[in-house]
């Protein structure tokens, strides 16, 4: 039923329900995002000290302890690299950790390198 004092007529205002009642739940396809499957991971910064059950974790071959950068594998597995380079796998923390954690995804990336480079790594 159309507001009684709203312009235009019921014929439009029925024809714009028609449109939008065909697909109302999902977004057009150039606004979704790949899902979880479609992308080899997901990466973001860490900048302050990474702290997992009250132990800073530390970068097992050179030592740092902030300036990270997190990556969440498509098998859940979470990363951590150092400014340095150095990777290593941290067990403590999964997707669940991440997907709290992290802000919406805001540039998609076609190699590793590239979204370090975009990170500043």
């Amino acid at each position: 039923m159309p507001w009684p004092d709203a312009p235009g007529s019921v014929a439009a205002t029925a024809q714009d329900a028609a449109d939008t009642a065909l697909d109302p739940d999902f977004l057009p396809p150039e606004f979704r995002a790949p899902s979880r499957q479609d992308v080899a991971g997901f990466m973001m910064r860490w900048d302050q000290p990474l702290v997992i059950d009250g132990e800073v974790r530390e970068c097992p071959a050179c030592g740092a302890y902030r300036n990270w950068v997190v990556l969440c594998l498509r098998d859940d597995s979470v990363w951590l690299r150092c400014r340095a380079g150095h990777t290593a796998r941290e067990p403590e923390l999964d997707a669940a950790w991440c997907n709290r954690h992290s802000g919406p995804a805001d540039h998609w990336h076609p190699t590793l390198e590239d979204g370090l480079r975009h990170l500043g790594h």
